[in-house]
């Protein structure tokens, strides 16, 4: 009998050896419900969580078919400790239910249902959530304050009861939506994915970079057929929306509008950005009334896990309209991850990035982290420096500038991205290389011709900031060079991935490269960004600068 690659541990952690011949399935059937917390070379730790198991419960799965994977890839006895409470916390989830008071009557009151008074009794006790209550109207039920739909779910996640949403939504007013599949279908994990969000009627649809997530949008559009509020990063992601919408759909330019910082149009199916939505004026949000302008029948949250704090508040006061949020990872860097449970809704579907590598509809990626040293006199700044000033001493290093030359003269005639933090590193960057340069400050409009001559092929080298990590569809970009990071940030990781993954002529593999500067925090960062994508199956290479120098062997 062959022993397993994982060890599971009464803390909650599993370890995972990643040599071992069965470690790829079991990464891949851990990811459903537990997360990556170190990846080095060897050993990577998971954790199961109590969210992790309810967005896997709420995605259709069971305690047994969790329990079921780990005792088949355990190398030891999993602890009852571990398994038992793996049950008692899915078995939470959905034993609190939000209905109406008179089922299919949307009119009707809000009410706060379980069928174990005991239950009931523990939560509606809490400082938190008895405001959010009216008066008992039995043992099994009490009723809910019209305005608290949110907060009330908010605070159950938070108490370790969440409820299951079954007070269904307004309607909205109509608006047929189809879509125009015209040369073109969606494919078998779109279908799905719209499918999981019609059953719950709001939730997270998890998709890779480049997996079609727009299209997904655009099917929960014209399953529900009415009209929509579409929320997105910002104005060239709206823009991108619109042109996505005209050619998947039967949507004209008259019936889409943008509502940004530079347009504000308001029409039956409109985009808007979440930096206007959440712009005050005088102390109050300026633009809010646009979330009560039309009787919206969808909301669709683009790029979920870049919800700004300020939109949560908002989408606790929008539990009566249907939600989707899309998304290549849940992951947050604030920790809000149970905010977008509770208030967009759990996950209901999510697809491996290396299943959809796998059918051909993204591209294989290969990762490298290329490590340099930090030139002495910039040791010395580095050494004396605040808390503060040394991960932009250490990214910033002068000599990365040197090997990213080096490396896209590795990549003939591909398209290379060089992707970064700092404007003052980005701007000598351009300047090294005579490329053009995009950041937050490049006018939305230029932006869009830049985006275009590099999507035409005119220009072969485009330097950007942040501003490129999410919503910007570059098809032809095979190779990223990232030259510094929001620290240790593992969702913009993923995002600068997803620049390379469309798929590329004759199955051409993207390259992802990492500048990393030796023994400083710019390598212990670079450590943490990587969980998510190591959880997802890719793994770096470790690779030294010195072997691009010139003469050294090809890389990639």
């Amino acid at each position: 009998m062959t022993l397993g690659p994982l060890i599971v541990q009464s803390d909650h952690t599993v370890l995972l050896e990643v040599a071992h011949p069965d470690a790829e399935e079991a990464r891949h059937a851990l990811a459903v419900f537990a997360e990556l917390e170190r990846a080095p070379e060897h050993i990577h730790t998971y954790r199961v969580t109590r969210l992790g198991l309810w967005n896997a419960r709420a995605a259709g799965h069971t305690a047994e078919e969790i329990l079921e994977t780990l005792n088949r890839y355990a190398k030891f006895p999993v602890p009852s400790g571990v398994a038992s409470e793996i049950e008692e916390t899915m078995r939470r989830y959905g034993r609190l239910t939000i209905e109406r008071l008179v089922p299919d009557d949307r009119t009707s009151e809000l009410v706060l249902r379980s069928d174990e008074p005991a239950v009931l009794r523990e939560v509606t006790s809490a400082k938190k959530i008895a405001p959010l209550l009216g008066n008992r109207l039995d043992e099994r039920t009490y009723p809910v304050e019209a305005w608290a739909r949110g907060q009330l779910k908010q605070e159950l996640v938070a108490r370790g009861w969440p409820a299951e949403d079954l007070a269904g939504f307004t309607p909205g007013e109509p608006y047929e939506i189809e879509l125009d599949e015209d040369g073109w279908q969606m494919r078998d994990y779109q279908h799905r994915a719209v499918d999981a969000f019609q059953s719950g009627g709001s939730g997270v649809v998890v998709l890779p970079c480049g997996a079609g997530k727009t299209i997904v949008g655009a099917g929960a559009m014209a399953s529900v057929g009415a009209k929509t509020l579409i929320l997105v990063t910002n104005a060239v992601s709206a823009r991108q929306w619109r042109d996505e919408l005209l050619r998947r759909t039967s949507l004209t330019e008259d019936e889409i509008g943008e509502y940004s910082g530079q347009v504000k149009e308001v029409k039956p199916v409109t985009i808007a950005t979440y930096q206007i939505l959440t712009s005050k004026r005088k102390g109050a949000y300026a633009h809010l009334s646009l979330l009560d302008v039309q009787d919206w029948g969808l909301i669709v949250y683009d790029e979920v896990h870049l919800l700004p704090a300020p939109v949560f508040k908002l989408t606790a006061d929008l539990q009566a309209r249907r939600r989707i949020g899309l998304t290549a990872t849940l992951v947050r860097e604030d920790g809000r991850e149970g905010d977008v449970f509770s208030l967009i809704g759990p996950k209901r579907y999510d697809a491996a990035w290396k299943d959809i590598e796998a059918q051909g509809f993204i591209a294989p990626a290969a990762c490298f982290e290329i490590r340099v040293e930090l030139p002495e006199s910039e040791r010395l700044e580095y050494a004396i420096a605040e808390d503060q000033d040394r991960y932009r001493i250490a990214a910033s290093a002068s000599v990365k500038q040197t090997l990213a030359k080096r490396i896209i003269e590795r990549h003939p005639g591909e398209s290379v991205l060089v992707i970064g933090q700092y404007i003052d590193q980005l701007e000598a960057m351009a300047e090294a290389l005579d490329a053009p340069l995009i950041t937050g400050q490049t006018p939305v409009n230029e932006r869009e011709e830049l985006f275009q001559s590099f999507r035409s092929g005119e220009s072969r080298i485009l330097v950007v900031s942040k501003v490129a990590n999410f919503s910007v569809d570059l098809p032809d970009a095979s190779v990223a060079i990232q030259i510094s990071g929001s620290f240790g940030s593992r969702q913009e990781e993923a995002q600068r991935l997803g620049r390379l993954l469309r798929p590329k002529a004759k199955g051409r593999t993207a390259s992802f490269y990492t500048l990393v500067t030796r023994d400083t925090v710019d390598q212990d960062f670079a450590q943490n960004r990587q969980r998510f994508l190591a959880e997802q199956g890719y793994a770096y290479t470790i690779m030294n600068a010195d072997e691009f120098a010139p003469g050294s062997r090809t890389a990639a």
